[in-house]
């Protein structure tokens, strides 16, 4: 038998064995995933409600995997810092990050991020969506939304709103209702909500829209006034408390919300265990009741879901800073 008579499939069983040979590592990596420690990076200090929740989801996730979940709370710049952190991060699947409604905010805010969103981040899942509260001190002629924005139509120079800070979601859910309204209310910004809280209590401002956890001992000891929750749907903490969008806005909705990334580039086999794996730990009773307590309404989805939802939160919230003015470097 001559040369040119052998067979071509020796050849080419080589050729497939030596591609499987440069596959299997890859494959093995991540079908053994995870193999190690998984670091949760929270761009805001421990305690708070981005923190409550990445702790009470990474237990069970531990529980899981069979690995540790390990909690790194890195706050600075609005959650820019720990954001950028992440995005800069190996794309193996063991950084995940918990991104929030002021990524989307910062979007447009900040003329200069060392991160793009969009692209340097994967999707997994939004996990919870977290509706504001429309608070009013107790001298504020009014009870409801109806009366309160009659009220401001007629003394808009005198009405003042507060917030957190400038570009913060409470001062742009604000104004988005503000210029929504065309009640022309004056802003008054405040370094973080707890002096906020004491000057609309002490009736030095009229208003304030802010996340209903905090909002609720002022509610619950009657030395504030819930006019409104800003979500579509009405709240579970506050049965009977209508929306903004029934109360005369329809369509109106501004909540703080909170979700699973990974690094743009991290292997889709590991985005989709991730995902399933959260979906079911956010399905437990447990989980569930906890979260329901910190005010919390659980939101999982697919990526693809997340993905939009990342989109128009994005666009509907870069109409509220460029209405407001505000910037930040």
């Amino acid at each position: 038998m001559t040369r040119a008579s052998l067979p071509h499939f020796p050849r080419r069983a080589v050729a497939a064995a030596l591609l499987l040979a440069g596959l299997a590592p890859a494959a093995m990596a991540q079908q053994a995933w995870p193999n190690k420690p998984v670091k949760f990076l929270v761009p805001f200090p421990a305690a708070s409600a981005t923190d409550v929740i990445a702790r009470a989801v990474g237990q069970k996730l531990s529980d899981k995997w069979g690995q540790p979940v390990v909690i790194d709370n890195r706050p600075g710049a609005g959650g820019n810092l720990g954001t950028e952190v992440a995005a800069k991060s190996p794309n193996d699947g063991y950084t995940i990050l918990w991104g929030t409604v002021a990524n989307a905010i910062s979007a447009t805010l900040y003329t200069k991020l060392g991160y793009n969103f969009q692209r340097d981040f994967a999707p997994i899942t939004l996990v919870a969506k977290t509706p504001l509260v429309l608070v009013a001190n107790k001298a504020v002629p009014a009870n409801t939304l109806a009366q309160f924005m009659a009220y401001t139509k007629g003394s808009a120079d005198k009405v003042s709103y507060g917030s957190g800070g400038v570009g913060t979601s409470n001062h742009l859910a604000g104004e988005m209702f503000s210029s929504l309204t065309s009640s022309g209310m004056v802003h008054v910004p405040y370094k973080g909500t707890p002096a906020a809280y004491t000057d609309l209590v002490a009736g030095r401002i009229a208003v304030m829209f802010d996340n209903i956890v905090p909002a609720m001992p002022q509610i619950k000891s009657g030395q504030l006034k819930p006019l409104a929750v800003s979500s579509l749907k009405r709240s579970a903490v506050l049965p009977d408390v209508p929306t903004v969008a029934e109360s005369g806005l329809p369509g109106f909705e501004a909540v703080s919300w909170i979700g699973l990334l990974a690094p743009a580039g991290t292997p889709q086999p590991i985005l989709d265990r991730i995902n399933q794996d959260t979906l079911a730990v956010l399905a437990m009773p447990d989980v569930r009741e906890r979260l329901a307590a910190t005010g919390a309404e659980l939101s999982p989805g697919t990526p693809a879901e997340f993905n939009t939802f990342i989109t128009n939160e994005i666009a509907k919230w870069s109409k509220a800073v460029k209405s407001s003015g505000a910037v930040a470097d």
